[in-house]
C-alpha cells in the first residue's frame, strides 16, 4: 500500500517548483492561480527568492504547500495513494491529495494560518529546540517539571529526535536540564515562535473560524492526522483535529508506526527535499530493532 507524505516548514529552497512550472502546463496554471489568490507573485519568491525571503512564515508556508500539491498532481496516473499524512503544515497538502480540500481552499487556509501564526509569534517572544538522544518520556518529564514557564513536547519526529516548544526562558531552562539528563544535543532552533504549543492559542482561535467555514469533502483515502496519529475519514473529525493541531504536538513517529501497522509498504514524499523519508527510515529501523 502506498502512503504519500507531505513536508512542513523548513524544507524550502530557492528555485523550488521551477522545474514543474516549466515542464507542465497544468502545473503552470496552478502556480498562476496561486499568484492570483495570494495577491502577490509567490512564484517569483519560490524561483528566485533569497533564503531570508523564503524564511518569512507568510512566504514559506504557502510556497511549500504549493510545491507539494503540484508535485503530487504532476505524478498523474501514478498518484494513487492508499493513505496520506503531512508533517504540521504538510497536513493541508495531504488533505488536497486525498481530495478533502480543493487546491484553492487549501491555499487560502494555509495563508491565513501563516498570518495568524506570525501574529501569535509577535504577541510573545518564544522559540523551539531540537532534543537528540533522549527517551521521549524523559523529555516530557523534564518539560513538565518547568512549571513557571511554557515548555512542551511539540514534534515527535522519530525515536531519539523530539522538538520542544515554549517561552524563551522556558526553552533555555529545559535545554540545560535535558543536557544534564544525558541528551546528546539540545539545540535552540532559528524559528520565529513556539509552534505546536499553548502560545499558539491566538492563532488557533483565528484559524478555527476559517476552517469551520470551509467546505471539506469526503476523502478518497484516510489521512493520518498529527493530533491523533490515527486514520481519519470523517470530515467533522478532520476539521476538529486540524484546528487542534496548532497548539498540540505533531505525532509523526506515532503516525508512521500506525500507517505501517495498517499496511503501508511504500512511503512517497511529495514536496521540497526528502526530510520525511529520512525520518520514516529511522522509525522503521527502531521498530525492527525492537522486534528482534
Amino acid at each position: 500500500m502506498k502512503a504519500y507524505v507531505f513536508p512542513g516548514q523548513g524544507s524550502q529552497f530557492s528555485g523550488m517548483g521551477k522545474d514543474l512550472y516549466e515542464s507542465s502546463q497544468e502545473a503552470k496554471t496552478l502556480f498562476e492561480q496561486a499568484n492570483e489568490l495570494l495577491g502577490f507573485s509567490i512564484t517569483d519568491l519560490m524561483f528566485n527568492g533569497s533564503d531570508e525571503e523564503l524564511k518569512q512564515t507568510k512566504v514559506t508556508q504557502p510556497a511549500i504547500y504549493i510545491h507539494s500539491v503540484i508535485k503530487a498532481l504532476a505524478a498523474g496516473d501514478y498518484f494513487k495513494p492508499n493513505m496520506v499524512a503531512g508533517h504540521s503544515l504538510g497536513e493541508f497538502s495531504a488533505l488536497v491529495a486525498n481530495k478533502t480540500l480543493t487546491f484553492s481552499d487549501g491555499l487560502i487556509l494555509v495563508y491565513k494560518r501563516a498570518l495568524a501564526m506570525q501574529k501569535a509569534c509577535e504577541l510573545q517572544p518564544s522559540t523551539m529546540a531540537a532534543v537528540l538522544g533522549l527517551d521521549d518520556a524523559k523529555v516530557e518529564e523534564i518539560c513538565a517539571a518547568i512549571s513557571d514557564d511554557v515548555v512542551v513536547a511539540a514534534n515527535y519526529n522519530c525515536p531519539g529526535q523530539l522538538v520542544i516548544s515554549g517561552s524563551i526562558n522556558g526553552i533555555n531552562k529545559a535545554c540545560e536540564l535535558l543536557k544534564a539528563a544525558g541528551a546528546k544535543r539540545a539545540l535552540v532552533l532559528p524559528v520565529g515562535g513556539a509552534f505546536h504549543s499553548p502560545l499558539m492559542e491566538p492563532a488557533r482561535l483565528e484559524l478555527q473560524e476559517a476552517i469551520l467555514s470551509t467546505n471539506f469533502s469526503v476523502p478518497v483515502c484516510p489521512i493520518y492526522q498529527n493530533v491523533t496519529a490515527k486514520a481519519e475519514t470523517d470530515t467533522a473529525a478532520i476539521k476538529k483535529n486540524l484546528i487542534a493541531q496548532l497548539t498540540a504536538p505533531v505525532k509523526w513517529t506515532q503516525s508512521v508506526q500506525q500507517m505501517v501497522a495498517d499496511g503501508a509498504t511504500e512511503f512517497i514524499e511529495c514536496g521540497p527535499g526528502n526530510v520525511l523519508q529520512g525520518l520514516v527510515k529511522k522509525i522503521h529501523k527502531e521498530a525492527l530493532t525492537a522486534a528482534l
